[in-house]
């Protein structure tokens, strides 16, 4: 292809007698070449799989290509055998008629390329049209089966978004080879909204169906049949053009969606195989929990286990060598999840693969486990085919036969999960997997609230590291949630999304997919032909309710509106993180999750009479973040030294005050610090730095290094505020740093806004050296509080007033209830984080025990007493019912739609959770996490005494 690069042509001694490339540029492609009808060409030219990566996968409205594709009707006499005929593929760079046009528009004159418009039939103009309409509407490809006239062939037309399936027209070739058809002719036209449209005109391959082809014994259903088929599946293959296994599909040696069921197996396994074993059990039962050398020792040793016992490599490979017992599973799988759609006359059964499952026995799982043992010729392979077994046993309701799809779903059971790894059970659990990334979704009650994170990795290196890890992350970023949403209604949840290493840049689409494929299992499935009914072995409703998190932001709004577009009835409590045009209440602009840090900062100052203003601060997260530049805006502290994503900023004699607040206020990052305004002891490093010599006299060699590390320099800092970084920064191995040679906290105080930024063990080390801490749990709590209030507006009010007063209009106007509703939302969050601060205080006052496991104590109290109220008989006590929630319900909310309309309206176990989390937080916060035996009898005495009086 260099030469072709370079010179647009190839040179004739390039060229063997059967293949022949005339050209190849930006602009323009011409291949030619010879195959044998209705079979996948695996010699090194491939034209189809070099047409998607160069041209068709790259398309997209700024910059589009246009194909069509021809086979002779009789076989080629150039160098090649009877069979093969001649093929060619014209690529043509598009030109629109109007190239700037709105994802909606769907007028053929604007949004098409002038060429094909000029050439197209009105039948074919009229077909396209449709497609496009329906293309726009919907998340997934559209697809549909024509009969052509006075002909043995037949059309199957599909319409998608661009770019959001890489590698999809070769993949389409191989699936109606595995269904013995050929094409005579191809086309693939874009259009400026965005869509892409494929025509494939398909007849039986009489060479494949021949029994003297290749001497096997296959045999083929009739076209109408087989079209049928490759229309059925189209939509599975769009989910994942290219999967671990498309090799094998491709050669026809396991069907379509053995190849999918495979990959998404693999994934699976590859993260859920118990590869620590049962001595490591007994390890950790032996071991004390509560001795950070020993939990040290466990947490390498977890680690060490789960790289190198297990790669993905060698899981590929152990499936790959028992492919029979891979079909034995697929078809267990299908027995459990194929719903028959067809009529019970007709005698096409849906795929080659249910055809097996009609005519060979499903084994059951006790027997699959028998057939492991036998056919397995190690533990290895019966490790791994055990854990394919797990997943089958597991999945309660999956999308895999959804008619369209954008990407696969499973939820599972989660009970599977080894409590020596995982100690909190969760309640539900889901795994999405997509051409661009796999993801999950954790909660740990049925009510359940948390953020969905994008996981980027800036080379293969570092997404292997990601994959490893991003289960444990997402459960561990659950928990944390679990614990911190203790005064609220909803558990905690949190979903991740993990971009495969080639599709960095695709963010938004693995995003849309992962939500639209989590709604597939939300939505009952009623529109014949798209979203039709699914085997529900879980048997109940559920909702899921989300939030943004890192990479997300800007993507909530679309994710309201696409569950309103699917019909979704509670698409206005979905997300929170809107836009203030769609109800939402922005935390960063009202500085939500700073408000509860800042009142565990200002209270450790009133405990100890410090004067803030003397405080010398460091802070991870800089003036371009929510919390980061709220923290700012909020505090008045000395600021020593702020990291961020840019680099590092340091002033020893107090960072200027003023040009801080001005970053803050523009949200950007310390790069853009006037560096005149530091002293001469001061300094700012970014991480493209190269060589920089500080005031010190120290040469920072690398700035990146230097900033990834910065926070493990505390000297000359009284309190540490971190607004961001990744979870674990400070850890057991690096914990030393915060620690001087007697044995003290080199920093006093810190109030963990971050997520996870210090591991609990470590967190123990800093509080035994005397440092005052308050982890996250507790400290940034603030945020997840006005999203649950967001959410009980939404669902409190119908659509018309939910518009009316959460709602800001596009002139800016903001609804007088909107503005009282933020301020008493605020109030809320301080008043909470006031509560917890006070009680944390106390108990460590009289138990000595550090504030990070009271933390713990304190949420997991008020979380198991949530759940014991929330179905306790005191819901029927309706007069003290009605009073705990007029107290617990904000009061402007009240005001504006009545109690009475709240309590119809919003769901029933999502009032049974405010009830209990409301009287939960009060009793504890009051009498703290071990209670004597009396005292919750005292204090419902208390309560109802005061429930009297008013």
């Amino acid at each position: 292809m260099d030469e072709i690069d370079r010179q647009g042509f190839i040179p004739e001694a390039l060229i063997e007698n059967e293949t022949k490339v005339k050209r190849a540029s930006e602009d323009k492609a011409i291949y030619i070449d010879t195959s044998i009808p209705g079979v996948s060409n695996f010699n090194d030219t491939q034209y189809e799989a070099r047409i998607d990566e160069r041209y068709l996968d790259v398309s997209k409205p700024s910059k589009a290509y246009r194909l069509e594709s021809f086979r002779a009707s009789s076989s080629s006499d150039v160098g090649s055998t009877q069979d093969e005929q001649l093929r060619c593929f014209f690529v043509f760079k598009c030109n629109f008629f109007e190239d700037n046009v709105s994802e909606t528009e769907t007028d053929l004159s604007k949004i098409s390329d002038k060429s094909f418009y000029e050439k197209a039939t009105d039948n074919t103009k009229a077909i396209y049209q449709s497609l496009v309409e329906k293309a726009v509407q919907r998340s997934g490809p559209v697809i549909e089966l024509f009969e052509v006239e006075n002909a043995k062939e037949r059309r199957i037309i599909i319409a998608y978004r661009q770019e959001t399936a890489t590698g999809y027209f070769s993949a389409l070739s191989h699936l109606y080879h595995y269904y013995g058809l050929t094409s005579t002719r191809k086309y693939v036209e874009q259009f400026s909204n965005g869509i892409t449209i494929a025509s494939i005109y398909l007849v039986p391959s009489e060479t494949l169906r021949s029994s003297t082809f290749d001497g096997s014994s296959k045999t083929y259903p009739p076209i109408s049949h087989s079209i049928h088929q490759v229309t059925k599946e189209a939509s599975l293959l769009y989910c994942l053009p290219r999967n671990s296994f498309q090799d094998l599909f491709a050669k026809g040696e396991i069907s379509l969606q053995e190849s999918i069921y495979a990959h998404s197996a693999f994934i699976f396994v590859s993260h859920f195989l118990n590869r620590l074993g049962s001595e490591y059990a007994t390890l950790n039962a032996i071991l004390d929990a509560e001795n950070p050398a020993h939990v040290e020792v466990l947490e390498n040793l977890k680690r060490r286990l789960r790289q190198e016992t297990f790669t993905r490599a060698y899981i590929k490979e152990l499936i790959l060598s028992q492919l029979d017992l891979i079909k034995q599973l697929y078809l267990n799988f299908a027995g459990a999840h194929y719903i028959q759609s067809q009529g019970e006359g007709d005698s096409f059964l849906p795929t080659l693969s249910y055809q097996r499952l009609q005519a060979n026995k499903v084994l059951s799982t006790d027997e699959l486990k028998d057939v492991i043992r036998r056919d397995c010729s190690n533990d290895h392979e019966v490790t791994v085919f055990n854990a394919i077994l797990l997943f089958n046993a597991n999945v309660l309701k999956t999308n895999f036969y959804t008619p369209t799809k954008v990407a696969l779903s499973f939820r599972l059971n989660p009970e599977f999960l080894l409590k020596t790894e995982y100690p909190q059970p969760l309640y539900g659990m889901f795994l999405v997997v997509g051409q661009e990334f796999r993801g999950f979704h954790l909660r740990f009650r049925d009510v359940a609230r948390g953020g969905i994170r994008i996981v980027k990795s800036r080379n293969y290196e570092a997404y292997s590291i990601n994959a490893r890890s991003m289960f444990d992350e997402n459960y561990n970023l659950a928990n944390t949630q679990q614990r911190k949403n203790k005064d609220i209604p909803e558990g905690g949840s949190k979903g991740v999304i993990l971009l495969n290493p080639e599709h960095q840049d695709k963010g938004t689409q693995a995003f849309q997919k992962y939500i639209d494929s989590i709604i597939d299992l939300l939505l009952p499935g009623d529109v014949p032909g798209i979203k039709e009914p699914i085997v529900d072995l879980l048997g109940q409703r559920e909702i899921l309710f989300m939030g943004p998190d890192e990479n997300t932001a800007g993507l909530v709004d679309w994710a309201t509106l696409h569950a309103k577009k699917r019909g979704a009835p509670w698409w206005k409590s979905f997300f929170t993180g809107k836009s203030p045009s769609v109800g939402g209440i922005p935390h960063d602009v009202y500085g939500m999750t700073s408000l509860s840090v800042r009142e565990f900062v200002k209270g450790i100052y009133r405990k100890l009479n410090i004067d803030s203003s003397t405080v010398r601060k460091m802070q991870t997260g800089g003036p371009d973040g929510d919390l980061g530049s709220n923290e700012i805006l909020l505090s008045n502290e000395k600021y020593v030294s702020i990291i961020d994503g840019s680099g590092v900023l340091h002033d020893p004699n107090g960072l200027n005050h003023e040009e801080l607040i001005r970053l803050a206020k523009k949200r950007v990052m310390i790069s853009q610090f006037d560096v005149s305004k530091l002293s001469l002891q001061g300094y700012r490093v970014l991480v493209d730095d190269k060589n920089v010599k500080l005031p010190t006299g120290e040469v920072v060699q690398n700035g990146t290094t230097f900033r990834n590390l910065y926070h493990l320099r505390p000297e000359g800092v009284d309190a540490l505020v971190p607004c961001g970084g990744r979870p674990e920064a400070i850890n057991l191995n690096n914990v030393g740093n915060f620690i001087d040679d007697n044995g003290n906290s080199l920093i006093p105080y810190i109030v963990e806004g971050a997520n996870l930024f210090i591991t609990q063990n470590a967190k123990l080390r800093l509080e035994k050296a005397g440092a005052i801490i308050f982890k996250d749990a507790s400290a940034n709590k603030g945020g997840v509080t006005s999203s649950s209030l967001e959410v009980l507006a939404s669902l409190a009010f119908d659509d018309e007033g939910f518009f009316k007063n959460m709602c800001i209009s596009g002139d800016g106007k903001v609804p007088e209830f909107y503005t009282s509703y933020v301020k008493e939302v605020q109030e809320i969050i301080k008043n909470n984080a006031r509560l917890e601060f006070e009680a944390l205080w106390r108990e460590n006052s009289i138990t000595g025990k550090a504030r990070s496991i009271l933390s713990d104590e304190l949420s997991n109290a008020i979380n198991d007493l949530t759940e014991e109220l929330s179905s306790s008989s005191l819901w029927g006590d309706v007069d003290f019912r009605n009073a705990v929630l007029s107290e617990a319900l904000p009061k402007t909310l009240q005001k504006a739609i009545g109690l009475d309309n709240i309590l119809e309206r919003v769901p029933v176990n999502y009032l049974r959770a405010i009830f209990g989390s409301y009287l939960a937080g009060r009793f504890i916060y009051e009498k703290g996490a071990s209670p004597g035996q009396f005292a919750f009898f005292e204090f419902m005495v208390e309560k109802r005494k005061s429930i009297t009086k008013n």
